[in-house]
């Protein structure tokens, strides 16, 4: 007989549910992890006889998921959570956001708040998330001081910021950061021009060279109000997709964020094309902007992933809130209780946004030879009992509350509920501190 292997960590738990395949549910089922990489799934009696692990982490009355990803953020706006609710999004943006960065935003800022960020997403099973923001050299110091996984938007706007003083000068900042920290184990890249009203041809048609280059993916809001494509026709003759579909930026490294308003031959256009779509269901409904019409976009074979956009136009960055909105809204919308199922939702926090990123083959299921990044969600508390489907459950009655452990490329960044490489109260200095600043009766105050 041959001596068990040595390993790093074993998981043991109720149910493991692995996303691949497709609703799969293993009962006392273990998880081998050594090196940040899952060696093996197998059930708990054969793990105990096949491998010595250093830690054994025994959670009887849990949940074993990959680790969701939010594949929608600008993480440091947390800084601005509640600064100025209930407006229509582009009065909110031009009245309160811009000005706000324009006095405020630098690399502390920045530092501190995708920090803030980190911590609430990873409290709430989030291991990987997809970042725009301005100084993303600041969001990835942040990342890895959390130990989160993260793929960093090198941003691209037609007009001056603190961060940079014109096109030119983003793309290049975009790319030296790439390059002083690719490759990474935890951090990826991607291009963010911002949105179709903020960057215009020539810039658009320099990013999408760039990334075929590079072969990374391509990160952009569009559709996401109605005036936005008024304001389209009324300055190109056409529609914001129909734009960049003739610049060439649909296919498969394209992530259209928000999606709100499309037409069927759209949604088709995105369906032959391979683009994935990040459905913010929170931001979209607290704007007033609409509801994106999930079911039809995956009925036609869009891959769609779930995001919470940020802090400051959600309030909060909580992706069980998203993943249970997401399958209301679309069940409500289309008036079918069948669509969007939980195992569908959960994949699309998963799998889906791995997909979406270019990393389908290292996250988002729980897979030998797969990086270990993995939530634990404990279902021992009164509001989740009783328990018929795990999966169904995760979706539908879970919450940022239920989960107790987090482990990103196998290192535990969350133990029963505490973090472990972040200080949550001087967090909660620094943010105090950022709201000081940011109160001193420049910014202006929406009134009721």
């Amino acid at each position: 007989m041959m001596d068990p292997v040595k390993i790093d960590t074993l998981l043991e738990a109720r149910w493991i549910i692995p996303v691949e395949p497709a609703g799969a549910v293993l009962h006392g089922h273990a998880i081998a992890i050594d090196q940040g990489m899952i060696r093996a799934i197998l059930p708990r009696a054969e793990a105990h006889v096949q491998f010595e692990p250093r830690e054994r982490v025994v959670m009887n009355s849990h949940a074993l998921i990959p680790g969701l990803i939010n594949l929608h953020t600008h993480a440091a706006m947390s800084l601005m959570r509640g600064m100025a609710d209930d407006l229509p999004l582009m009065e909110w943006l031009t009245h309160h956001i811009w000005p706000a960065e324009a006095k405020h935003v630098d690399q502390g800022f920045v530092f501190d708040g995708t920090r803030l960020a980190c911590a609430e997403m990873l409290q709430g099973g989030v291991t990987c998330f997809n970042d725009m923001y301005l100084f993303p050299e600041a969001a990835a110091r942040a990342a890895l001081a959390a130990g989160m996984r993260a793929s960093i938007g090198m941003i691209a706007i037609d007009f001056p910021t603190a961060y940079a003083s014109d096109p030119d000068d983003y793309l290049t900042k975009g790319l030296a950061l790439r390059d002083d920290y690719n490759p990474h184990s935890l951090l990826s890249f991607c291009f963010a021009p911002h949105a179709p009203y903020t960057v215009g041809d020539k810039n658009l048609s320099r990013v999408l060279t760039y990334a075929e280059q590079l072969d990374v993916p391509i990160h952009i809001h569009l559709h996401e109000t109605g005036d936005e494509i008024d304001n389209s026709l009324k300055s190109y003759g056409m529609r914001p997709l129909e734009r960049i579909h003739k610049l060439g930026l649909l296919g498969p490294n394209l992530i259209a964020v928000h999606m709100v308003h499309l037409t069927g031959g759209e949604i088709e256009l995105l369906a032959q094309q391979g683009c994935s779509v990040a459905h913010c269901p929170s931001s979209n409904l607290k704007h007033a902007s609409g509801l994106a019409p999930v079911a039809a976009l995956i009925e036609a074979g869009v891959n769609v992933g779930l995001g919470t956009d940020s802090a400051a136009s959600n309030s909060r960055l909580k992706m069980f809130e998203e993943m249970r909105l997401a399958a209301l809204l679309a069940k409500g919308q289309s008036g079918r209780a069948e669509v969007l199922p939980a195992w569908q939702v959960l994949q699309m926090a998963t799998l889906n946004g791995a997909r979406a990123l270019g990393l389908g083959d290292r996250i988002g299921s729980l897979v030998p030879g797969k990086a270990a990044d993995i939530a634990a969600v404990d279902f021992s508390s009164l509001d989740m009992a009783p328990c018929y489907d795990p999966v169904s459950h995760l979706v539908y009655a879970a919450g940022r509350e239920h989960v107790s452990h987090v482990w990103v490329n196998g290192k535990m960044l969350l133990r029963d509920s505490e973090l472990t490489t972040l200080d949550r109260e001087e967090l909660v200095h620094r943010a105090e501190f950022w709201r000081e600043q940011m109160t001193t009766g420049v910014i202006a105050v929406h009134e009721k």
